[in-house]
């Protein structure tokens, strides 16, 4: 899936979901070893699990970041 996030740095988040785990996150633009570590924590992990972590972050004076980005692209890509 892809997915433009909105308030931050990144320009697009891309990743799969097989059987409810997150594979392949990759986000261009952005602080590119701050999202390099989030891609590689959440890989692996259950959608549900990740949502609950990174939901809801805020990256300094924004109302959101890209975690929290990510939580609203799994959420979208779900149904949730």
């Amino acid at each position: 899936m892809q997915f433009k996030p909105k308030g931050v740095c990144s320009q697009l988040i891309q990743f799969d979901i097989e059987n409810n785990k997150i594979r392949n996150v990759g986000f261009v633009g952005g602080c590119s070893g701050n999202l390099q570590g989030i891609s590689r924590l959440v890989e692996g992990m259950d959608v549900d699990e990740a949502i609950s972590r990174i939901e809801g972050i805020h990256c300094g004076y924004k109302s959101t970041s890209c975690p929290d980005q990510l939580a609203k692209a799994l959420k979208e890509a779900t149904g949730k």
